[in-house]
C-alpha cells in the first residue's frame, strides 16, 4: 500500500507539473502581441540569442558537412550512384540534420543562458521587486526572450544547413573529385522548396518554441539558490533535447509520410 501511495503522490506531482507548464506557456504567448510593441528589447534578444550562437552553429554545421559528404562518398561508390551526393546532402541537412542538431545545439548554448539569467534575476529577487511595481516579469523579461528566441532558431537552423551543405561541396567537388555540375545538378532537381526546405524550416520554428518555453520555464520556476539555478539549467537541456527529438519523430512522421 506505502508504494501504491508513493506512486500516486508521484503521479500527482508530474501531472501538476504538466498543469503548471501549460498554464506558464498559454501566459507566455498571451504576453507576446505586448512584447511586440517593445520592439528594441525584442531585438536585443534576437542578437544576445541568435547573434552570439553563431560561432557554435557555423562551425557544427560545416564540419557536418564535411563528414556527412565523405560519409555518404565512400556509401555511394560500391553503387555507382556518386552522383547523388549533392542530393542527398541536401536533403539530410534542410530535412533532419539541420534543424535537429541546430536545435540541440541552440537548447545547450541559448537555454542554459536563458535559465541561468532568468534564475539568477528570481535568486537576486529583481522579479519579485517587478511584482511589487506592478510590474509583470512575464509581459517585461519572459515574452520578449521567448520571441527572440522563436525568431532566431529557423535562421540558426538555415544557416548550420547552408554552411553544410557548403562544407559537403568543399569535400566532395575540391577533395574527392566529384563532378560539380552533378553535385548541383540533382540538388536543383530533386529538392522541393516547399516540401522539403519549407518542412524543415516548420521544424525549426517548433523546435525554437520547445526550447525557448522550456528554457524560459525552467528559469522562473526553479529555486533561488545557486544549486537550483544549476539543476534548473541542467534539466533545460535535458528536457529541451528530449522534447526535440521526441517532436522531430512527430513532425517527420506528418510530413514526410505521403509521397
Amino acid at each position: 500500500m506505502i508504494a501504491i501511495a508513493r506512486l500516486g503522490a508521484r503521479t500527482l506531482d508530474v501531472l501538476r507539473g504538466f498543469g503548471r507548464a501549460a498554464w506558464f506557456f498559454a501566459d507566455l504567448v498571451r504576453n507576446v502581441p505586448g512584447a511586440l510593441r517593445r520592439l528594441p528589447l525584442v531585438v536585443s534578444q534576437v542578437y544576445a540569442i541568435g547573434n552570439l550562437s553563431l560561432v557554435i552553429i557555423l562551425a557544427s554545421g560545416l564540419a557536418v558537412g564535411f563528414v556527412l559528404a565523405l560519409q555518404m562518398y565512400y556509401a555511394l561508390v560500391p553503387y555507382g550512384a556518386t552522383e547523388s551526393l549533392g542530393l542527398i546532402v541536401n536533403l539530410s541537412l534542410v530535412r533532419e540534420l539541420g534543424p535537429v542538431v541546430a536545435a540541440l545545439l541552440f537548447a545547450g548554448r541559448a537555454g542554459t543562458s536563458l535559465t541561468a539569467e532568468i534564475g539568477l534575476m528570481k535568486a537576486g529577487e529583481q522579479l519579485a521587486a517587478m511584482e511589487m511595481m506592478a510590474v509583470d516579469p512575464r509581459a517585461r523579461v519572459l515574452a520578449p526572450r521567448f520571441i527572440g528566441g522563436v525568431v532566431s532558431m529557423p535562421l540558426l537552423a538555415a544557416l548550420f544547413s547552408t554552411i553544410g551543405i557548403l562544407g559537403a561541396y568543399v569535400v566532395a567537388v575540391g577533395l574527392i573529385g566529384v563532378d560539380a555540375g552533378n553535385f548541383w545538378g540533382l540538388m536543383q532537381d530533386r529538392v522541393d522548396v516547399w516540401r522539403d526546405v519549407g518542412n524543415g524550416i516548420v521544424k525549426s520554428f517548433v523546435f525554437g518554441v520547445i526550447c525557448t518555453a522550456v528554457a524560459l520555464y525552467q528559469g522562473y520556476e526553479t529555486q533561488a539558490t545557486p544549486e537550483g539555478v544549476a539543476y534548473a539549467t541542467t534539466r533545460t537541456v535535458v528536457i529541451s533535447s528530449l522534447c526535440v527529438l521526441g517532436m522531430d519523430f512527430v513532425l517527420t512522421a506528418l510530413m514526410f509520410s505521403t509521397p
